[in-house]
């Protein structure tokens, strides 16, 4: 078992040493989220150039997604910011996120696309744009822009926070996620924290983490192309439409490579 990689040969079970060496790792990836934390300082530097973008739109800017719920890891994005706009904002979602692209380019930001958010290095640190626009005054749910598919979905990422927790599966979350990186592999992050907390939703035992990393490969290898995963925080958004049937197969199989190494 190479000491160089995340993950394990398939003849070296679940001994103790395994389950300490990717204890190990998730400690070396451990991200600092306090209020403190260095990173968070990218909110205050980018609120100028998103208030030039929004305006009074801008309800709030706050961390959110694998930085918020606890599943990020060092190596990965850094930090994701959801800006939370006014439910009556005026263009549509397509509007707002090619407006967000535009504002930053002009800002001297190298931007990458992504399926609803915009990646930008801010001081080193990579940073996820998320615009979404509320769908009431009163109300977390949030409409977003879908790139992929020039549509749009209805989720709530607060809500995400809690259902992660409620998991108790965020190690084996770091872990999948280490492991798509790894593999260069094209999955959204919060199909792998569903992914993952699925294939271990019915184990009883809480089991040891190398055992538990192998089913949910096991559950990858066997059924992800089939398997209808849907956003806790709202049921008619199939996370697991976000990859192409091709596209699933693509890490199906590298998760049956990882087993057989």
């Amino acid at each position: 078992m190479s000491t160089d990689r995340l993950t394990w040969a398939p003849d070296a079970g679940a001994g103790v040493d395994v389950d300490e060496r990717l204890w190990g790792i998730l400690q070396r990836e451990a991200v600092d989220t306090g209020m403190e934390s260095p990173v968070r300082g990218v909110q205050g530097l980018l609120r100028p150039l998103l208030a030039r973008w929004a305006g009074r739109s801008l309800v709030d800017i706050f961390p959110s997604g694998s930085f918020d719920n606890g599943t990020a890891n060092r190596s990965s994005t850094d930090i994701d910011l959801f800006l939370s706009l006014h439910w009556n904002t005026e263009g549509t979602l397509r509007e707002i996120y090619e407006g967000l692209e535009r504002v930053l380019r002009e800002g001297g930001f190298a931007v990458r696309r992504q399926n609803v958010s915009l990646r930008v290095k801010v001081n080193g640190f990579a940073v996820d744009l998320v615009p979404g626009k509320r769908q009431s005054p009163i109300s977390e749910d949030h409409s977003l822009y879908l790139r992929r598919r020039d549509s749009w979905i209805k989720t709530n990422v607060k809500k995400h926070v809690r259902w992660v927790e409620g998991t108790g599966r965020r190690a084996e979350m770091r872990l999948m996620k280490l492991w798509r990186d790894e593999r260069g592999l094209d999955w959204p992050s919060f199909y792998v924290e569903l992914a993952t907390a699925r294939a271990l939703e019915e184990q009883v035992l809480p089991g040891t983490l190398s055992g538990n990393l192998r089913r949910v490969l096991e559950f990858v290898r066997d059924r992800l192309e089939w398997a209808r995963l849907v956003d806790p925080a709202n049921g008619s958004n199939v996370v697991s439409d976000t990859l192409t049937q091709e596209e699933k197969r693509v890490v199906a199989r590298a998760a049956g490579e990882e087993l057989r190494e």
